[in-house]
Order: structure tokens, then sequence, then C-alpha cells
């Protein structure tokens, strides 16, 4: 165990800084979260944030979903039972609904109550993806919106299609890769890779039961095959985005996965999102990228890991070929001190954070920097993914002003290829989940902050 007085470091307040050949098991351990500590939540802070660009808009998502509160909102999110009368009759009710969330003028901010009886929202043609309280708010917007609205039409059948991935119809298409790993260094020769076989397995999921129920179920004419499918494809990369990030890692810091006994990746700041669709074969991608991998280990660990997740704090070594997923709900720091300093836990190979955020909130900076602390102190290979360029230098300013030793950054071969929308201000332009990364290794930064600027604003 750490020496005290080095442990006590990483909880000072924060400062003012406001990158097989043989099929590999993805192991899943059946048992129970650990309670959940208290800590400022991403998702909890997302939510309410929606009502700075909207007033009321977080109210609107609840009374549409028929939910009382953000906290029952937050227990059938993680899978639980609400206490009202949450629910819908049908698809076409729960579709309708969750449509209507997204109804608001995207140019006045008005809400479907504040509309006066002669108008009604009505959305915009060519993406059907945002609303307009009548004509003359539409054209005002019209300068803004015709720098995202071709985009922002993928974002609208993305939004349908990802339903596929909730019921289970759309399972990844997974096995050994047939090319070397290392001539696999982008989507571009990954898809190359997967050829034939994967357009043969996307063209039977579209004449699928699923997608035809899907389709018939939203109240909208279908898209063309190609656009489906093109969305399939989009959705493929969210999903394997983040396994295929770890194993760039992997590589770039050159940890060994041929290590008798396997290797560990903690996943820290793991939200929602990472673990509440994740699949068993969702990381079998990861462990293609390294053929003769001797078992790979990734614990998920944060405050809003969804329930259900499995939890193992085994250190026994794990069989070759094989990749099991677990997490840990609660604060990073504090399950080092618990679990890795404890031996309850094997001590991580690498770290990563998908899209920590500490760059854009005091709270969540404060929440951070402990972790961030440690990391830095005990030598860990950590690898950090942002959603844009302007969070790319916001983040490496902070970590320069840490003392990290950044190892490399840059542009992630290997983002989600999926738009993203901001919620509440929709013509803002979409971001793409992990679409820069950094990388850094204990302390020592050789770049102060004026040449970090310069080498940033002068291109990666």
């Amino acid at each position: 165990m750490a020496p005290r007085s080095r442990r006590r470091r990483h909880r000072k307040p924060p400062s003012s800084v406001a990158p097989i050949v043989m099929t590999p098991t993805t192991i899943v351990t059946p048992m129970p979260l650990t309670p959940s500590k208290p800590g400022p939540s991403i998702d909890t802070l997302g939510f309410f944030s929606l009502d700075d660009n909207v007033p009321g808009l977080s109210q609107l998502i609840l009374q549409k979903l028929n939910m009382k509160s953000y906290e029952e909102y937050k227990l059938v999110v993680d899978g639980g039972t609400p206490v009202s009368g949450f629910g819908f009759r049908c698809p076409q009710e729960m579709f309708q609904r969750m449509e209507d969330t997204f109804r608001f003028c995207a140019h006045c901010r008005v809400l479907p109550s504040g509309l006066s009886d002669s108008k009604v929202l009505r959305h915009c043609k060519r993406c059907r993806n945002v609303y307009y309280c009548g004509p003359e708010c539409q054209r005002s917007d019209w300068p803004a919106h015709r720098r995202v609205c071709q985009e922002l039409r993928l974002v609208a059948v993305d939004r349908l299609m990802e339903w596929l991935l909730v019921t289970g119809d759309f399972v990844l298409p997974s096995g050994p890769w047939p090319w070397p790993p290392e001539a696999v260094q982008d989507w571009d020769s990954w898809f190359s890779m997967k050829g034939l076989h994967l357009d043969a397995t996307l063209d039977a999921m579209l004449v699928s039961h699923a997608v035809t129920t899907l389709w018939a179920s939203v109240g909208r004419p279908r898209p063309d095959p190609d656009v489906l499918q093109g969305s399939l494809k989009r959705l493929l990369t969210d999903v394997l985005s983040r396994p295929l990030t770890l194993g760039l890692g992997l590589r770039a810091l050159e940890i060994d996965v041929r290590r008798i006994g396997g290797s560990t990746v903690h996943v820290v700041g793991a939200s929602h999102v990472e673990t509440f669709l994740t699949r068993p074969g969702d990381y079998d991608e990861l462990g293609h990228m390294f053929p003769g991998h001797l078992g790979l280990r990734v614990v998920m660990v944060g405050v809003d890991v969804a329930n259900g997740f499995s939890q193992s704090t085994s250190t026994s070594p794990l069989e070759p070929g094989t990749i099991q997923l677990s997490a840990h709900r609660g604060l990073y720091h504090d399950f080092w001190e618990e679990q890795v300093e404890t031996g309850q836990t094997d001590h991580p190979d690498l770290v990563a954070a998908f899209h920590p955020g500490f760059h854009s909130s005091p709270d969540l900076m404060e929440a951070w920097l402990p972790t961030l602390l440690l990391l830095r102190d005990y030598k860990i290979p950590t690898l950090i993914t942002v959603y844009s360029h302007q969070e790319l230098v916001s983040s490496l300013q902070i970590l320069v002003e840490l003392d990290t030793h950044i190892t490399a950054y840059g542009a992630n071969p290997f983002m989600s290829l999926k738009p993203e929308q901001v919620y509440s201000n929709p013509n803002k332009q979409p971001v793409y989940c992990s679409a820069y990364y950094i990388m850094f290794l204990g302390s020592s930064c050789q770049l102060d902050n004026s040449q970090l600027e310069e080498k940033v604003d002068g291109g990666i």
C-alpha cells in the first residue's frame, strides 16, 4: 500500500485549471454491483443542463416518458421498475413519445406548451430532425441550420436504427481477422478486411422482420436500403470504437498482452453508455486485434455504471484468448485504495477514460483531480478520448498544468462515425465519440502552455 502521505496528495482541492487466430470467448461474471457512492454524475449534470438552452426541456422529457422525476428516469435507465405509470401501449406510441421529446423550436426554443393555439411545431423536411414554430423562425434559423442539415439527416435515421441494438436484434458481426493486425490501422482498412461477408450480414439485417417492424412503427417513410446500411455501419463503429480504441492504446504504449495470467485494462469514469448496452461479444474485436493474447480483463469503474452489469474482483489468471468484462460502481481513486492496493483487483496495464469531461465543469474537475494525480504519480499508462478539437486543446492544457508527461495525442483512427447531436442545441455542429485521443505516462511533460497551444493550433 502506498504511504499515507503520498495517497493524501490525490485528495487535495482542485487548482485554478477549470489522446487469432482463435475466436476469443468473452466472459461476463454475474455478481451484484457495490453500493453507489456519492460523487458528481456526468449523466445527471448532462440531463439538467438541457434546461440551460431550452428552459423546461428536462420536464418535457419526463412528461413524455410518463415519469415523475429524474430519479425515476435514472431508475428505469438502469433497468429498475418505476413506481409510476411508465410504459407504452404499443411500439407506435413509444416512438411517437420519444420523438415528442425533440419537439421545440430550434430558433426561439419555445416548447409545445408555450405555443399559441394557431401554431404547431413542424420539422425540417430535409433532415426531419429539428422543429420550428413557424416559417419566420425557420427562415431566420436557416443560415445556422444549413451547415448541419445533411448530417442531421443521418442523426434522425441513426436514432431510430439504434433501437435494434437495444432490443438485441442487431448483433455485431465478429470473427478472427483474416488480415495481419498491423495492417488494420483505421476504419477503412477494417471495413476492407471484413469485405463481402460484412455486406452480406448487413443486407440480411435490412430484410429482417425486426427492421420491417421498426419502420412500420415509427410513422415515417422507410429510407432507401443504402441509407439504412450506412446507418448500420455507423452504429457498428459506435459500438466497436471503444474496444478498438483500447487496442490503439495497448499498441501505442507497447503493452505486452502475452503476459502470463493476462492483462488488465481499467475504464475509469465509465458511464451508463459504456455498460448498459454492452453485450458479451462487443469486446471480441479487441481480442482479434491481439492474436495469441493470454487473456484480457476489462474493468469499468464509474458512478454511472448500469445496474445489472457484472462485478468481479478476482485476480485469478485468465484463460488464454478470453476477455472478461466487469464493473465497479464508485470513484476510481476510492476503487484504487479499496481494491487495487489491497490486492483484490489486478494492477492495471492501461487505464482509459472515454470523454471524462473534466475540462467542462469545476465539479467534474474536482472529482477527477484525485484520479488524474494518482495515474500520474503511479506512472500508469493512460489513454483519454474527447469529442472535439476544442476539447482536445482544453484537456491538454489541464494535463500540462498537472505536469503529466503527454506521450501522444491526435485524431483517433477508430473514432465513432455516428454523428452526435447536441440535444438542446440541435444546430450546433455534431461531434463524434472518441474523435481525438491523449496518452500520458507519469510526470514531467516537456511542453509548456505556450508551446502546446502553438503545436495544437498548427495541426495535429
